[in-house]
């Protein structure tokens, strides 16, 4: 998640005082002395000795046998981050300015690649969900695919954003992805062509029941920085539209930013009502919902599956928790925690793990996901056929609400 509201916050003083200190080394701006008594009064306040920064960069610098190789950038963003990578953390990632900048594009849904959102579960590297209209998904890739290999290199305890960068190119070339699938025998090559990808945020269609009821049927795919401005603008068609109850589809959505969904839930529930609560390092913030309500009263059914993640699984829960709405499909991703996208004075940047969130029942979900009140699977069949018994298993439920 990229929660614009809260960039500064996340951050901790002492790792951009140790940034800002190595990125000064690359362009001279301070002498030995300045950086020994910067260290001495850092060091001192925090309990560490950061003068090991400067004697191994020293080190290389006086002693490395090609030193025509050297490049300093290089070095001062491989400090930076390693000491991202020693956290632990699957999400929490460095980016230099080059990867800031694509990063950045991604969450505003236009870049060249093959739209597919990747992630480390139970310590393996998986497809969250390929985006709608993709060449990902049109080359058959689906969520809870495992990724072998790149163009046929293994990426076996590689950093999920080198993955990334291999993935990702210019439009109209190919990159072959190994995947290995829980109903495949052996793993399979996929190519993929490159394009042009603009995520599409959303799409919606009347349906009718038997008995002549209209059903509109919202399909979420990317919480984007844009969503919201298409949301309005759908909904006052569906408040138009005759509709009498809402199908919410959030199948294959792998979340996106905070802010955004926080303003969608909006719409289905009561202002008050609590979206999800927020635990950073040990305080608790609630966010509450704002309004403007204007579908509690609809009757309401969701979809999700393997390839709900993150912010989907937040606009899940709170209508489950508010609502009792009955949800229908697989066992969600299982995200529960918040990334902040930290600027750095460079150009570059952090995506830190700030904090925890819980359902309004106070559930965590990390690693485990949302069940689905009824359990519908898409067989290998189901996608050979066409058909989708979990949405018609949505259309039996809404018509009985109706």
């Amino acid at each position: 998640m990229k929660d614009m509201n809260f960039f500064q916050r996340g951050i901790s003083r002492t790792l951009l005082l140790i940034l800002v200190i190595i990125l000064a080394f690359g362009t001279g701006l301070f002498t030995e002395d300045i950086i020994q008594k910067y260290y001495q009064r850092v060091g001192a306040s925090s309990g560490l000795d950061f003068s090991l920064l400067e004697e191994v960069f020293q080190k290389i610098e006086a002693g490395f046998v090609a030193p025509e190789k050297l490049d300093k950038t290089k070095l001062i963003y491989g400090a930076a981050s390693g000491m991202v990578e020693s956290l632990n953390d699957p999400y929490t990632v460095f980016f230099d300015p080059e990867e800031t900048e694509k990063f950045e594009e991604d969450i505003s849904g236009f870049f060249e690649g093959v739209g597919i959102q990747i992630g480390i579960k139970e310590e393996q590297l998986q497809v969250i969900a390929p985006l709608e209209g993709t060449p990902s998904q049109k080359a058959g890739v689906r969520a809870g695919d495992k990724i072998l290999k790149v163009d046929g290199a293994s990426i076996a305890g590689m950093p999920i954003e080198e993955v990334i960068s291999l993935i990702r190119g210019p439009k109209n070339t190919t990159v072959t992805l190994t995947i290995s699938r829980q109903d495949w025998e052996e793993p399979k090559d996929l190519k993929i062509i490159r394009d042009t990808i603009k995520v599409p945020t959303l799409k919606w269609e009347l349906k009718e029941t038997q008995d002549g009821k209209k059903v509109a049927y919202f399909t979420l795919f990317y919480f984007s920085d844009i969503i919201y401005k298409d949301f309005k603008e759908a909904v006052y068609e569906i408040l138009n539209s005759g509709a009498e109850g809402i199908i919410l589809d959030l199948r294959n959505n792998p979340g996106g930013v905070l802010s955004q969904v926080e303003e969608i839930a909006g719409w289905f529930l009561k202002e008050g009502d609590v979206i999800l609560t927020e635990q950073i390092r040990g305080h608790e913030q609630k966010h509450k919902s704002k309004g403007p309500s204007k579908f509690v009263s609809y009757p309401l059914v969701v979809l999700i599956n393997q390839g709900s993640a993150s912010a989907s699984e937040i606009l899940v829960a709170s209508l489950r928790d508010n609502r009792q709405v009955p949800i229908i499909g697989e066992t969600s991703f299982g995200k529960g925690c918040v990334q902040r996208l930290i600027d750095l004075k460079d150009g570059s940047s952090i995506k830190m793990t700030t904090s925890k969130w819980f359902t309004p029942s106070g559930e965590g979900i990390e690693g485990k996901g949302l069940k689905p009140d009824i359990e519908v699977n898409l067989t290998p069949e189901d996608y050979q056929k066409g058909s989708d018994p979990q949405l018609e298993q949505a259309m039996e439920i809404i018509t009985s609400k109706l």
